[in-house]
């Protein structure tokens, strides 16, 4: 299992871990306790242009950078319980030569067009531009502020030559066209076996994988790149930063990161085995491994269609067979944003919560952004850890410790069969049950409902218990009072299983007060604990979160927030535009009779709009902001006499009028009151 490498040009926050790294860690903690030979590796991205663009903003070489942040993500990991079995990075001399070797065995298979072609290039900034230090508006759905290789809004790929008015991230220049040599990979030519691999999980004549294990947003992404038509991408870039190309004459060129990167999961895998006196080869080149890449849903072309072309035209390596990758989780009502500082930091969480990783970890399960995206909220947080954690487990944990100390010693008491009553078999019954259905979720990668599966099994105790008032009947039923609270344990004792693999630390603690050591899934039943055994004391396991303590947490957000403020700038003005060029768009209210999603484009909504003239189609990358509901009945700025475009096989027949904040927010421009369908805007 691989979780995506991090950029090493900034610390790590709970979208990160919500995202790649929980989904990974949950399933390979499971795994081990399912008896799985498993490997989960990971490691610092150090290279591309996020990369060097961090050192030039903070005045300080890529090094300097890498190196301060793949120290601080590491720390951020370890505090969080991320159980990696090795951690590596891409600015290794290790990983270099892996991923030259790799590219010139590419090379020597013809699996390259070397090409000559006018790229972009900075004047005053003296230098070629990745694509990543080039922004402009997406000439797919017109957003600003889309990058040289993908419009982040409507998830298009792009070449930097498709954006409209590029400007450089340099300088801020407009960038001039001048004649480079770069090595491409043709994608166009592996579009047939893709498309099997893809849809019916068919590599190589032989069944791989089974897609509808798969997300269905993963594998509809997948679809529409494939149908759009693959376009060649350069494997290098002109850059001073990052894998140089091992051919002579490259001098100034390096590996394109999306080649250099995930190669990284290999050479992560090779310093494992070395540590480990293991052969790496098990792991990536034979028919008895599965290979599992979590991501977040921004990465699935490159983990889904460039790395596979990548590893089967070396020839010797498995391809994945699943790519389970999440979407994006939120913050109090916006978007996650570094440069705003509106996150919830790991590093700061663990500061102000010490020892209570298990309590965002739990949180964070439980809003995973498995299908959609999803909103952590600091009240949230408190009613899930006040309500779930502290008043679920954690008070039933520790009344099944007070009363068997208190009536038995500290034994679990024997239990008479003539006192067992249906309510015992029914909670034996869902002891048995549950380590199987949490497994199964776990492995669909259903990772919300596994915890809330895990969880029920506490709940189903916590009630018993409650229901059942062993606390009453110890004076005149103690025999069925022993049974009681024997079946309790059993529950308490299941839970220290079940939930391992999601809080970790607190499943410890309550394994060893139970006295379970090595704990193996197959040990979960409804006869875990055999009377005699005794119980150890245990403390509280979850204090109560305050009310205030989240009010300061939101206040704090808010604050470093503003602090970030100027850096959000308002966009620089366009070029002036004449009268006459005005008083050709036509510009009308528009009303909004009808509005749907459209397949297969997680940002795109299909808007059916009355004109006073027609009731006409138009596309709108809206869809991550305004769910299709919250827009039908809306009074609309329409521009109406844009030329029609088709988008993902759809027309367009004009564009609405957004809004778009500094932080990437969005708001209709909507007319006044009094004002309808048709009326003209001058």
């Amino acid at each position: 299992m691989t979780s995506a490498l991090p950029y090493a040009n900034g610390p790590i926050h709970i979208g990160h871990i919500a995202g790649a790294y929980l989904p990974g860690d949950i399933r390979a903690r499971f795994e081990r306790m399912a008896g799985s030979e498993v490997l989960w590796v990971c490691g610092s991205d150090e290279h591309g242009a996020a990369i060097t663009l961090r050192a030039k903003k903070d005045g300080v070489t890529p090094r300097e950078i890498v190196d301060q942040y793949h120290a601080e993500m590491q720390e951020a990991f370890a505090g969080i319980d991320m159980a990696f079995d090795h951690y590596s990075r891409t600015s290794s001399d290790k990983h270099h030569q892996v991923a030259q070797d790799f590219f010139l065995k590419l090379l020597e298979s013809g699996s390259f067009e070397v090409k000559t072609d006018a790229q972009f290039y900075d004047a005053e900034a003296a230098q070629f531009l990745a694509d990543r230090y080039i922004t402009g508006t997406c000439p797919k759905c017109d957003a600003a502020g889309a990058y040289g290789d993908q419009c982040e809004k409507c998830g298009s790929a792009l070449s930097p030559t498709d954006l409209i008015d590029p400007k450089s991230t340099l300088s801020g220049a407009t960038p001039v066209l001048k004649d480079t040599t770069l090595w491409y990979l043709p994608m166009g030519r592996h579009e047939d076996w893709l498309r099997d691999y893809i849809d019916s999980g068919q590599f190589n004549g032989e069944k791989h994988h089974d897609p509808r294990a798969w997300k269905s947003h993963v594998n509809g992404q997948c679809r529409s790149w494939i149908d759009g038509g693959l376009q060649s991408r350069a494997m290098t870039r002109d850059l001073d930063w990052g894998v140089p190309v091992p051919v002579e004459g490259a001098d100034g060129k390096v590996l394109y990161v999306w080649l250099d990167a995930p190669i990284g999961y290999i050479t992560s895998t090779m310093e494992w085995a070395e540590k480990s006196g293991q052969n790496w080869r098990n792991w990536w080149q034979s028919n008895d491994a599965e290979l599992i890449h979590f991501i977040g849903k921004d990465n699935i072309v490159f983990h889904c269609l460039i790395f596979p072309i990548l590893l089967k035209e070396h020839g010797d390596f498995n391809l994945p067979t699943n790519v389970p990758a999440n979407a994006f989780m939120n913050l109090e009502g916006d978007k996650i944003s570094t440069s705003r500082n509106w996150a919830v930091w790991v590093k700061d969480y663990l500061s102000d919560f010490p020892g209570k990783s298990d309590e965002l970890r739990y949180v964070l399960t439980s809003i995973m952004p498995e299908q959609k995206d999803s909103e952590f909220t600091w009240s949230d947080y408190r009613e899930r850890v006040n309500n779930e954690l502290a008043d679920v487990l954690g008070n039933f944990i520790n009344r099944v410790i007070v009363l068997t100390k208190k009536y038995y010693e500290s034994e679990v008491p024997p239990i008479d069969r003539i006192k067992w009553t249906a309510d015992e078999d029914a909670i034996i019954a869902a002891l048995d049950s549950a380590p199987g259905e949490v497994a199964e979720l776990i492995r669909r990668n259903r990772f919300r409902d596994a915890l809330q599966t895990a969880m029920g099994v506490a709940r189903l105790g916590n009630k018993y218990m409650t229901e059942q008032e062993p606390w009453k009947l110890k004076k005149t039923d103690e025999e069925r009072t022993a049974v009681i609270l024997n079946t309790c344990i059993q529950v308490a004792a299941n839970c220290s299983l079940l939930l391992e693999p999601f809080i970790p630390q607190t499943a410890q603690k309550m394994q060893a007060a139970f006295g379970i050591k090595n704990a193996q899934w197959e040990q979960a039943s409804g006869a875990m604990l055999q009377p005699g055994a005794v119980l150890g004391d245990l403390p509280i396991l979850f204090e109560k979160v305050e009310e205030s303590t989240v009010d300061a947490q939101v206040e704090k957000l808010r604050t470093s927030h503003a602090s970030a403020a100027p850096a959000a700038a308002c966009e620089p003005l366009k070029p002036m535009m004449t009268f006459d060029d005005f008083q050709k768009m036509d510009l009308r209210v528009g009303e909004v009779i009808a509005c749907e999603r459209v397949p297969k484009a997680d940002k795109l909504l299909q808007l059916t709009i009355r004109t006073g003239l027609d009731e006409r189609t138009v596309l709108s990358g809206i869809a991550e902001h305004f769910e299709p509901e919250e827009v039908v009945g809306r009074r609309v700025t329409l521009l109406a006499n844009l030329a029609p475009r088709k988008i993902r096989g759809v027309e367009s027949q004009g564009m609405v009028l957004m809004a778009e904040s500094a932080d990437g927010s969005l708001r209709f421009v909507t007319p006044e009151e009094g004002t309808a369908a048709g009326d003209t805007i001058r």
